[in-house]
């Protein structure tokens, strides 16, 4: 129900990114968290849907233009997360060091 009220605004409200809509107005129209309304876009695009977004807000996209720039936010994103992770695995290298001098 909530991802349909979600699309339905989008499509009617934020046709394109000149008329895209801010995640805290989002929030606020349909009532639900931050962490929600992500969730809700991630299944939208999961099923096809074009969801587009920028550091400004979520659109219902109308181009091919701005789906590849949703692309290559969202390509960015992951490229950040992977190199969290590989910072985080290097320092799992320090904990392995200082249990092994405990215990040796």
């Amino acid at each position: 129900m909530r991802e349909e009220k979600l699309l339905a605004y989008l499509k009617g409200a934020c046709p394109g990114r000149q008329y895209r809509v801010s995640g805290a107005e989002l929030e606020r129209v349909l009532c639900i968290s931050g962490t929600d309304l992500r969730k809700l876009v991630n299944r939208l695009r999961r099923k096809g849907y074009p969801i587009g977004s920028d550091r400004n807000g979520y659109f219902y996209a109308v181009t091919a233009s701005e789906i590849y720039s949703t692309i290559r936010q969202l390509q960015s994103m992951v490229a950040g997360l992977e190199a969290a992770i590989r910072g985080l695995e290097t320092s799992m290298d320090r904990f392995q060091e200082r249990e092994g001098t405990r215990h040796g």
